[in-house]
This record gives structure tokens, sequence and C-alpha cells, in this order.
């Protein structure tokens, strides 16, 4: 490898005639771009850079082998997957022509295999793992418009077989399609936001992304997030209102959808885990949401949530999650003059000890998220203390009550001096309560 020139075409040329020989000659092909950058490969940078403009330079002929191999296996599976991984390491590589393969067969292949409801678990990864790889090699779509194009359109014929896909439950393919959903928003990202609705900025691509935010396993939403908090950044920079107008719709969608997915199982018992799989995505959920907020209006959406809890009658998972996403936002609210803030402390601090212990879990961190609100309305200090000190005395409340109780203390200093015996009294008692290192030192720096 350290003074090899001309090595595909070599091997091409001597294997290529040799049907028997045609499944290793593609391996070789696809290992050979993964490995230019190899550490374990012992050369200097010169040669590596000699080594990426070589296969550059033989790069279509390496296409046009793959094209050749399609033809001449038909539906073969395991020689589609072989071809397919191939091709994607070679777009990984980012050397191939995207004006040669904008009109190259293989992409019309690709699209076909992952229309098809019949196409196998394996190769429908394999063939998804390309089209991903072929949406990332072109992230600088004004160079590469032609290939972009054909992707752009190729990836929108896919929504039929999503919903495919999602009534033959099968996750698998569910999670692939979302991933190509996912990869052409990131890849069309700046296009969206500059030209939104116009050609490539064609606002169907987050249409495809709501599409998956609606299945009923929070696995597939998540695989989105990256782009939504992309797509937030950007229009936090730009800071134009009539594009946020735009983009708003969506991402109260979005977090509808969120909310949903936020829910407890209603037979779950104790309190929402925070460390298994479901708990980490409910804090990517809180990140996110604290991130994209300001399109939709922290006070707006704020009060569209409290409503839903005042005006229907939801079930104990449905009330969880919506303080949950309550909790997330409540910081970004401006709590001055604010008389929805004051109605959902008042009513969270009266909520009963017998609803489901995880609704008394959610609300005490809620509450701790509204201490500037406590802080311009003294008057709801003593029922909050009250509401919070009960949780404290519960073992599976007591470190989010503490870590409440901290932050009031933090922010309601000028208020706190009536309450110093009180406080006292916990921090003496501090043995008593079941609190985690972290929550006790927290609760004795607010005492």
């Amino acid at each position: 490898m350290a003074s090899w020139k001309g090595c595909v075409h070599t091997l091409i040329e001597k294997y290529n005639n040799d049907i028997s020989s045609m499944p290793f000659l593609i391996e070789i092909l696809t290992v050979l771009p993964e490995e230019v950058h190899s550490r374990s490969l012992r050369i200097g940078a010169n040669r590596r850079t000699e080594i990426i403009e070589d296969l550059a330079y033989y790069s279509s002929t390496v296409v046009t082998l793959l094209t050749s191999c399609v033809e001449k296996a038909g539906t073969e599976e395991k020689m589609l997957i072989k071809v397919f991984r191939c091709l994607g390491s070679w777009f990984n590589l980012g050397v191939l022509d995207s004006n040669f393969m904008a009109g190259n067969q293989l992409l019309m292949v690709l699209f076909q295999v992952l229309q098809r409801d019949e196409t196998s678990t394996n190769l429908h990864e394999a063939a998804s793992d390309c089209v991903c790889s072929a949406l990332y090699a072109i992230e600088n779509v004004d160079t590469n418009m032609g290939l972009a194009l054909q992707l752009f359109q190729g990836v929108l014929t896919l929504e039929t077989a999503y919903h495919m896909a999602v009534a033959r439950e099968d996750l698998d393919k569910v999670l692939n399609y979302c991933r190509i959903f996912t990869e052409l928003c990131e890849t069309f990202l700046e296009t969206t936001v500059r030209s939104p609705g116009q050609g490539m900025g064609d606002l169907r691509t987050l249409e495809l992304l709501l599409i998956c935010a609606g299945h009923p396993q929070y696995e597939v939403v998540e695989i989105s997030f990256n782009f939504w908090y992309r797509l937030g950044e950007h229009l936090y920079k730009i800071n134009d209102a009539a594009l946020h107008t735009i983009f708003r719709p969506y991402i109260q969608r979005l977090l509808h959808c969120l909310a949903r997915h936020c829910q407890l199982d209603p037979d779950h018992e104790g309190i929402p885990e925070d460390t298994d799989d479901f708990g980490e995505f409910r804090m990517r959920v809180s990140d996110l949401v604290k991130d994209v907020i300001f399109l939709v209006g922290s006070m707006e959406c704020f009060s569209q949530l409290y409503s839903t809890l005042k005006e229907g009658n939801p079930s104990w998972e449905v009330t969880e999650a919506v303080l949950f996403i309550m909790a997330a936002i409540a910081k970004s609210v401006d709590p001055e003059n604010n008389p929805t803030l004051a109605e959902v402390l008042q009513q969270v601090v009266l909520l009963p000890e017998t609803v489901h212990i995880a609704v008394r879990f959610t609300s005490i961190e809620l509450v701790g998220e509204m201490s500037e609100v406590v802080d311009r309305n003294p008057r709801f200090l003593d029922p909050v203390l009250n509401y919070l000190m009960k949780g404290l005395r519960e073992q599976p409340l007591a470190s989010a009550a503490a870590k409440s109780i901290h932050n009031i203390c933090s922010v309601c200093r000028d208020h706190m001096a009536q309450h110093f015996q009180g406080l006292l009294d916990i921090a003496r008692a501090l043995d008593t309560f079941a609190l985690s290192t972290e929550a006790a030192v927290g609760l004795l720096k607010g005492a």
C-alpha cells in the first residue's frame, strides 16, 4: 500500500472477467476506501493524499463495475448487499463524481429496492445506509445540484413505503426510513431555511419527519433530534420573524408529538426513572424543547399545555407528561405579572397526596423550575414550602423535593427570613430524609 499505484485499476483488470472472483473483488473495493483514513495504515499524510487521489481517479470505473454486477445479478440479494455497501463506502470517502452519479442507474435500483414491500431486512438496511452516505456526501448542495436533485426526488417517493412498513409493524424498516428522511433534512437544511417551500427547500421534507414523529415508538422520533436542534440553531441566529412564522406550525406539531411520547405506561408504578433508556429519552426531549421553544413562544405553549389539564379530564400519565414539558419551558416564561403562571403554581400545590406518585414527582420538579414566579409572588412561599416539605418526607420524592427547595431558597433569598427556623429544622433533620448525596448538599446550600 505504501507504494502501489493504480491498485484499483489493477484489481479490476485482473478479476473483472472471473464471475467466481466477483464477490471477493467487491469486498476489497469496499474495504479500500474505508482503510484510507485508518491509523493502522502506517503511511504519511502525502502518501495518504496520493492514495485518495488515485481512488478518485478510478472511482467511475468502480461504479461502472458495480452497475455491471447489478445487471448480471438481477435480484440476487447477497450480491446487491455487497454492491450497496461498496457504493456507500465510496460515497463516504467523498470522491465520486456527482454529475456521473446523477445519471447512473444504481440510484434508481437503490430506490426501487427501498420502495419494494418484499425487500428483506438485510438488503433494506444496506440500501438505506447507502442512500444516507450519498446524502451526507452532497452536503454542499450547490456544487452537487444534479445528484442532489436525484436523491431529493428519490427520497420523497418513499413515504408510501414508510406507511407500509408501519402497517406491517416492521420497526427495522421504519427506523431505516426515518434515518433516510432525517439525513435528507440535514443535507437540505440550509436550502430549506434559505428558500422554504421553493425547489429543494420543499417543506415536504419536514412533513416526512413529522410523520415519523407520529410513530408510537419513541426510538423513531429520537433519530431526528439532531436535525431539529440544528434547525432551531439556524433560525435563532437569523432571527427573522417572517421566517419563524413559516416554521412555527412544524415546531408546534413536533412539541405535541413529544409530549405524547413522554407519557409513561398507564401501568407504571413509582416515580419516572431517569437512568433507563426512556428516562434518557425524556431528558433529551427536555433539552430539545428548551432549544426550539422560542419559535412557538414560551408563554403561548405553557398556556396551551395548562389548558389541556384545566379543560379536560386527562389520565394521570397524560397529566404527568404535560407537567414534564411545562417544567422544561417554565424558566423561559416571563414571570412578571403573569396570572397563568401564578394559577399553575396555585393549582400544583393543591394536588392531593392520592394522585399517582409520578405526577407528584414531576409537579415537585415543576415547582422548583418556577422559583422566579414564587419570588415575584411571595404569598405563594408558605404553600410552596409546605408542599415541598410533604415530598421531602417521602423516600421516592425526597431528592426531587430537596432540589426544588434549594432552587426556591436560592432565588427567593429576600423572602426567606421568616422561614429561617423551619429551614434550620430541615438541616438538623437531614439524616432522617432519604436523600441522594447531591440533593443533601443542595439542600444544605439552600438552607
